[in-house]
């Protein structure tokens, strides 16, 4: 997921989920600096909560792309 990501081959929905996962299981605080970054302004926005759940607005934005 993480080749797609770089590669732009995943949709709002997939980059969603990848960062949720990556965030749950601490990987995107182990990567380099730009995915802990993205994921720390998804969380910032709402898209995500700190434990890695995908919330509601993260939904609708996804949905809506």
């Amino acid at each position: 997921q993480i080749l797609a990501y770089e590669t732009g081959e995943l949709d709002t929905e997939g980059t969603l989920k990848l960062f949720a996962d990556l965030i749950k299981t601490g990987t995107a605080w182990q990567l380099q600096g730009s995915y802990g970054r993205f994921a720390k302004q998804l969380i910032h926005k709402g898209y995500i909560t700190p434990d890695g759940e995908i919330t509601p607005d993260g939904l609708t934005v996804a949905q809506s792309s």
